[in-house]
């Protein structure tokens, strides 16, 4: 019989039950406490935890004062400070810079259980709390923001985080490595100011006449003042983020500099296992029952990750600067065995709702060069043409998949972390794509296209047109000849760098020709750490120094939406205007292929379906 695991302590009741007087290492969190290895406080938590470290965690403290951050006491060593899954701002405010009224990682999905900016703020209080306890920042918003960065809901460039958050390290990207090496450097004495060679953190210092072999990027002065130096150092930064290859990068900040050392080595195969096999309890923390538990545990908790890191390169997605390009995963047995664990929880009803990762059907380095020489600096995987030396190959996955079907309790196992349906089509054995045809969709596949105007493609790092076309007519003789009725949605994205009137109405039209109305559409959200942000600030692409077009202003934006849902008649007057905008009256009619209806035709519309339901 499996021993029942026990959340990490998060009050002194807890500490007193584990006769534990202080805690090594207390970790404070924007989000509430969900011991689930898909939530980066429950694994830095239990990574901790393994090395023999005692650790609580203060989730969604009450930041107006002080006190909720001495509950558990003073840590022996160190805080370790995260804003949660998502950054506090995103989290907070939409595309548009609208409050949002909800909040999936607390409890009962309401909003306002964190600040804005919350680990600027979670630093300044536990410093007052206890100020001379160490801080180490960490997670998605520190991580994205270790520069400086074009900070979206402000419209200003602000300084790295390590600066204003005044924490004494920053530890970017997943972190465990990172983790373990600190908390053993504090066990064996040294002081965190000592702490400048661990790859995957970043410091500030006054001195930097002991740095050798460095790349210094803008000063936080110019790419605050000069747009091209903005982009040249994003640039800088982004040709340095490999393991293998990456040196030390330096950026000032009026007197002092902000110093990123290398990345951390990924994860090995065992590595990766051991992550994933710790002793999770997989569910929220029971303090939440009464308000309804936390939305976001639904979402994954019955799925499985197999793997970490993505090389497709999409500009607008900050992924790469945080997991980095290079593919980490798990054994089949790990997985395996984690599937079976699922299906003996009382709720479980069969279905395993994802196997994958940031795109699921990446499941190893996109090419051997890349173990030995690093990722390119300057070249994609996949953009705009596949690299000669990619490895295009499902076999593996399919056989992960075959494994995790046959599992008694098992009904269905799904993917729906997304197909890089590009990648999909340059294998040339399409066992992989008929058996997700046959077993792992419901009914519909998503996949993420995101536009059709190729001006637009190239910006994002996505492929043409013509590969999305042909994998369309491929998924549909494949599903013909299966005899399943099954769809596709696809993922669209208005307003992104390069969208212009003219393009928003080109995929209208395509929209159109579709046949579908898509029910979501995604709005151009400038988050740090992205190429497409950095275009969208400074209007140059930092890798060819041409002019960028995007779309600043609010209305525009809402015309370009309208555009992808014309259909409603709530979009109607914003898609007139942006069609009279671009000179295209043409589209606006009763002709076969007109978007929209003229006002007058409209009218009369209205009236007839008015009178004939008076008489009815």
């Amino acid at each position: 019989m499996r021993e029942k695991n026990i959340f990490l302590p998060i009050s002194k009741e807890d500490l007193q039950e584990r006769g534990i007087n202080q805690l090594d290492f207390i970790i404070i969190t924007g989000d509430a406490y969900v011991d689930h290895p898909s939530f980066g406080t429950a694994i830095i938590g239990r990574v901790l935890e393994s090395e023999g470290f005692s650790v609580g965690i203060i989730p969604q403290p009450d930041w107006h004062n002080a006190d909720a951050f001495k509950i558990l006491g003073k840590p022996k060593y160190a805080f370790f400070i995260n804003s949660g899954n998502i950054d506090s701002m995103v989290n907070h405010y939409t595309a548009a810079r609208k409050k949002r009224h909800d909040d999936f990682y607390s409890p009962g999905g309401e909003a306002d259980h964190r600040p804005d900016r919350a680990v600027i703020v979670y630093c300044n209080r536990a410093r007052e709390a206890y100020n001379d306890v160490p801080i180490i920042i960490g997670g998605i918003e520190a991580s994205l923001r270790r520069f400086a960065h074009y900070d979206y809901w402000s419209d200003k460039v602000r300084r790295s985080i390590l600066i204003d958050s005044k924490a004494d390290l920053l530890s970017y990207g997943m972190g465990e490595k990172t983790t373990i090496q600190i908390a053993n450097l504090f066990k064996y004495g040294m002081d965190i100011k000592s702490m400048t060679n661990i790859c995957g953190t970043e410091y500030i210092t006054s001195d930097i006449s002991d740095l050798h072999d460095y790349v210094e990027t803008p000063s936080y002065e110019e790419v605050s003042q000069n747009k091209k130096a903005y982009s040249n150092s994003y640039k800088l930064q982004s040709m340095e983020q490999d393991a293998l290859i990456g040196k030390t990068i330096i950026q000032k900040h009026g007197d002092r500099y902000v110093v990123q050392n290398p990345p951390q080595s990924p994860l090995t195969e065992n590595e990766m296992d051991e992550v994933y096999n710790l002793p999770y309890t997989r569910t929220y923390h029971p303090i939440y029952e009464a308000s309804g538990g936390i939305p976001a545990l639904k979402e994954v908790k019955f799925s499985i990750t197999s793997h970490r890191g993505c090389y497709g390169g999409c500009s607008f997605c900050a992924l790469t600067f945080h997991q980095g390009r290079t593919i980490q995963h798990r054994s089949q047995d790990s997985i395996v065995t984690e599937a079976k664990l699922m299906t003996e929880y009382r709720d479980f009803k069969g279905y395993i709702h994802d196997v994958g990762g940031p795109t699921a059907n990446f499941r190893h380095v996109s090419c051997d060069e890349q173990l030995q020489r690093g990722v390119c600096k300057t070249k994609q995987c996949l953009f705009p043409e596949p690299c000669k030396n990619l490895k295009v190959d499902h076999s593996e996955y399919l056989s992960l998949l075959r494994k995790l079907r046959e599992i008694p309790k098992v009904k269905k196992v799904f993917i729906r972390s997304g197909i890089r349906y590009d990648y999909l089509m340059y294998d040339k054995n399409t066992d992989f794509f008929e058996e997700l045809c046959k077993y792992h969709i419901s009914g519909q596949l998503k996949v993420a296209p995101e536009h059709v105007s190729n001006k637009v493609l190239s910006k994002m790092g996505k492929p043409n047109k013509a590969v999305y076309d042909s994998f369309v007519k491929k998924y549909s003789e494949i599903n013909k000849r299966l005899g399943m009725n099954q769809f596709l949605v696809p993922y669209l994205m208005s307003s992104h760098p390069g969208s212009d009137l003219d393009a928003a109405i080109e995929l209208s039209l395509y929209i159109k020709k579709m046949g579908y109305t898509p029910e979501q559409v995604q709005d151009f959200y400038p988050t740090p750490g992205s190429l497409s942000t950095t275009m969208y600030y400074t209007g140059i692409d930092p890798f060819t120094e041409e002019a960028v077009y995007s779309p600043h202003k609010q209305h525009e934006k809402n015309m370009q939406r309208a555009l992808l849902q014309f259909s409603k008649p709530e979009n109607y007057k914003l898609v007139k205007e942006a069609l009279i905008s671009a000179h295209r009256e043409d589209l606006i009619g009763g002709g076969p292929n007109c978007i929209i209806s003229d006002s007058s035709r409209l009218r009369h519309h209205h009236r007839s379906n008015g009178h004939n339901s008076r008489r009815s």
